[in-house]
């Protein structure tokens, strides 16, 4: 049986053309075709980079029709690269058809790493980093994005979204009415570009920055709400479990020490009930 091609999932650069690896220009430069969100746009980075490789569409309306087509040239052997407009294809952006069916039907997919524009603002936010949820775009309808904002209200790590200009200011302001003026949040946009921006303060404080001058409203957002920190003097019943369970095993203050770091709660109040018990 004939060894198939590889289908490459490469990340290209989210502003900064300089923002590519070596890696990615050599497979896009190899490949027998890219498959690119919007040929249009993809094409000027090849032409930054001379790469002559012919380019084929694969976005949201016709990706399950192309899929089709593009499995039956990695079958023959093709070798093919997918890329989105801009970051690593499928976060947010088309490819998830194509990469299920070619793992469905044996075809070997590699994935590069590469520039990603949530991971990107994440590491420059000042947020906690330990955990964090992507996800992606809110919905267009309003009922939608106020539910989708209301399961964050116990949330306890970082959630990340992207959003566009035309909204960004309807849904700072629908963040401060579900989850209060207070939360604390950052606003990145324009990464990498020359007017790249992090704002940080109270969602309240946003809504204000934005609203301020109709230039901040400009550019590709990423979102990023704090979570709601925990009361660190509430001790569930699992977390005394294992206080209880440690005790038997470790001096009390290492098994405070355990469980405090476990269920992100107070060392030397732990130490207390470890007393009392």
């Amino acid at each position: 049986m004939n060894e198939t091609g590889t289908l490459f999932i490469v990340p290209t650069p989210i502003g900064n053309l300089a923002d590519i690896t070596h890696r990615a220009l050599t497979v896009l430069a190899e490949v027998n075709l890219i498959a690119a969100e919007d040929t249009r746009h993809s094409q000027k980075l090849m032409q930054h980079y001379a790469i002559g490789t012919r380019l084929i569409s694969l976005h949201d309306h016709n990706e399950s029709q192309r899929a089709k087509q593009l499995i039956e040239k990695l079958k023959l052997g093709e070798n093919i690269a997918l890329i989105s407009d801009a970051g690593t294809p499928l976060i947010s952006d088309p490819g998830y058809g194509l990469v299920s069916q070619c793992r469905e039907a044996g075809v070997n997919v590699i994935p590069l790493p590469g520039a990603c524009a949530a991971i990107t603002a994440l590491s420059g936010a000042g947020l906690a980093t330990d955990r964090f949820r992507f996800e992606g775009f809110l919905p267009v309808k309003a009922l939608a994005r106020q539910q989708a904002l209301e399961k964050l209200k116990a949330e306890t790590c970082t959630s990340v979204f992207y959003e566009s200009p035309r909204r960004v200011l309807d849904t700072v302001k629908l963040i401060v009415e579900v989850l209060g003026e207070q939360r604390q949040m950052v606003l990145a946009k324009e990464l990498t570009k020359t007017f790249e921006t992090f704002y940080s303060g109270s969602a309240g404080s946003c809504v204000s920055w934005l609203e301020e001058d109709a230039n901040h409203q400009r550019g590709e957002f990423v979102l990023m709400i704090a979570g709601e920190k925990n009361d660190q003097t509430q001790v569930s019943p699992e977390a005394l479990k294992l206080l209880t369970s440690l005790m038997k095993e470790l001096p009390l203050k290492k098994a405070a020490a355990i469980t405090a770091e476990q269920y992100s709660l107070k060392k030397n109040h732990l130490y207390q009930i470890g007393l009392e018990l």
